[in-house]
């Protein structure tokens, strides 16, 4: 479930709500936190992947130029 909501304080980067989540999922992983790795680190033992594609794909679609009819995809 996403944690993004409309009341948080807006912010009109693309991908905003995406960046958000994947941003806390890294910082509150057991990786981080337990074992005091660098989010660079977790990222390459594969946590958050989920998170990670959403963003990737987010950030792809707004170079897609037939992004322009369907919208970016990400929330």
């Amino acid at each position: 479930m996403p944690k993004y909501y409309e009341e948080k304080e807006t912010d009109d980067r693309a991908c905003a709500g995406v960046r958000e989540d994947f941003r806390e999922c890294l910082l509150q992983h057991n990786c981080v936190v337990k074992e005091g790795k660098l989010p660079s680190q977790c990222l390459k033992e594969g946590h958050c992947k989920a998170l990670q594609t959403s963003f990737f794909e987010c950030k792809r679609s707004m170079l897609d130029t037939r992004s322009r009819f369907r919208g970016r995809k990400g929330y």
